[in-house]
């Protein structure tokens, strides 16, 4: 079953989630069974919402990236990210 999952950075900054970002796609094998992801800015931070195949997948995925956010100093408050059953989705054009 895919799962919406939506997590909040307070205090990220755009520039450091690019910086991840780049570290991440340097093993693009990381995002297996993901279907869309988004970062959005906010006035605290910036919020990110994915769509993932399966829980297991968006588990897999933070077990294997959390270490590499760490090590780019990006491990501080916003807590556990909010997950939720999707009744249904669809890319257009797809």
């Amino acid at each position: 079953m895919a799962i919406f999952m939506h997590a909040c950075l307070p205090g990220v900054t755009t520039d450091q989630y690019d910086s991840l970002n780049a570290k991440l796609q340097q093993t693009p094998e990381i995002f297996d069974g993901c279907i869309a992801h988004v970062c959005v800015p906010s006035s605290d931070g910036l919020d990110i919402y994915d769509i993932w195949e399966s829980e297991q997948h968006m588990q897999a995925f933070g077990e294997k990236m959390m270490p590499i956010a760490e090590s780019a100093g990006l491990s501080g408050p916003g807590g556990q990210p909010e997950a939720f059953s999707v009744h249904n989705y669809w890319i257009p054009g797809a």
